[in-house]
């Protein structure tokens, strides 16, 4: 009986070392998870890109200016000549938050250290996308800036120096922020899985040489092949905004036509991918074992789970590269800030040239086969 066992354990293992993709698995697997978790994954946030109103342009305001900057929660990288520019910018998701200083700066400045009670004029405010909680509770902690750097004195007031308005999400609530990533992380899970597996399926099944004798081109092929899944992805959309709204009573204040070309525009990306994934592996387990490859980042980096910001740039750099992270930062867009697909064009441009890109090596691949 050992000799028999013996015997189909030394089978498996030669199976398994010829098989180089699982083998790569079995190894990459962990090696991946360690790197992300490990090193990408970070809820200490730092570097948030922030706006400037400083209508005040006083020695005091730049003091203050660079006060917060030492703390390295915020970069200052716009500056804006209003809050309803730099609201614009919140609602574009250009930047995480503004500070507004008054032109008044300086009469506050000097209210706050004379004044013993706690219900004076705060110095200015913070007007920030609260729909992240994460990155509101960093800039909550700059509330009480330290102003001896400011004016030169002590000062020993407890009340915050600066106001906070949270925008999007009020109240704080954490599922406000996930149930729109949420569509990002299964789109991609279902998308990508169900075209991964077409062309392998084909071939696994004998169709493919029935298709080579078909007139119908490569390109048709694969139009054809992820056409029937778009309706697929729009009805998982409505049922996890639908659901999300009705028991967990997430807003949806942007237009269903941006929501529409927002969700249309990453749903053609993602089954793009899949169908590369599909002319590269050899059986539908490859396919998705490759599959897992993408959702794995997909799911850690795209900001679903933990700030973007505060991820390394080696990090956000693969981040960029997955339709995810674009399609997050739009859904949220959209369904939280009430923005428009055509601010938001640089991600949904993105988007529609991953797929062209996606489609053509696609078809490059099945005909570089059928040879």
């Amino acid at each position: 009986m050992w000799l028999r066992i013996g015997a189909i354990l030394i089978k498996e293992l030669k199976q398994l070392a010829r098989d180089r993709l699982t083998f790569g698995m079995i190894v990459m697997i962990p090696l991946v998870q360690l790197m992300l978790f490990g090193y990408a994954i970070n809820t200490d946030v730092r570097h948030l890109p922030a706006g400037l109103v400083d209508m005040s342009q006083t020695s005091y305001s730049r003091a203050l200016v660079q006060a917060v900057e030492a703390t390295q929660v915020v970069d200052f990288d716009k500056r804006y000549y209003s809050a309803t520019e730099a609201e614009a910018a919140l609602t574009r998701g250009d930047i995480k938050a503004v500070l507004y200083l008054p032109a008044d700066f300086g009469q506050r400045l000097l209210q706050y250290q004379q004044q013993s009670t706690a219900f004076s004029r705060p110095l200015g405010q913070w007007l920030v996308d609260g729909s992240d909680t994460l990155v509101a509770s960093a800039i909550k902690a700059l509330r009480q800036m330290p102003l001896e750097e400011v004016t030169g004195q002590a000062a020993t007031r407890p009340a915050p120096s600066l106001e906070l308005v949270q925008y999007f999400n009020p109240e704080q609530r954490t599922v406000v922020n996930i149930v729109p990533g949420l569509l990002g992380v299964i789109l991609t899970m279902t998308m990508v899985l169900f075209t991964s597996a077409a062309i392998v399926r084909e071939r696994e099944q004998g169709n493919m040489e029935f298709l080579i004798t078909t007139p119908v081109r490569p390109l048709e092929l694969m139009l054809g092949k992820i056409a029937p899944y778009i309706l697929v992805g729009f009805i998982q959309v409505a049922i996890i905004l639908g659901t999300g709204h009705w028991l967990f009573g997430v807003p949806v204040r942007g237009g269903l036509d941006s929501l529409a070309l927002a969700s249309l525009l990453f749903i053609f990306a993602s089954l793009t991918l899949g169908l590369v994934i599909s002319t590269l592996a050899k059986t539908q387990l490859q396919a998705m074992q490759m599959t897992v490859f993408v959702l794995l980042p997909s799911i850690l980096l795209s900001g679903f789970m933990f700030p973007y910001e505060a991820m390394p740039k080696a990090a956000q750099w693969i981040a960029e590269g997955l339709p995810a992270t674009h399609y997050m930062r739009m859904v949220r867009a959209v369904v939280l800030r009430d923005a428009e697909v055509s601010q938001l064009h640089g991600d949904a441009l993105w988007l529609l040239g991953f797929t062209a890109l996606g489609l053509m090596v696609a078809t490059l691949k099945f005909r570089k086969r059928l040879d």
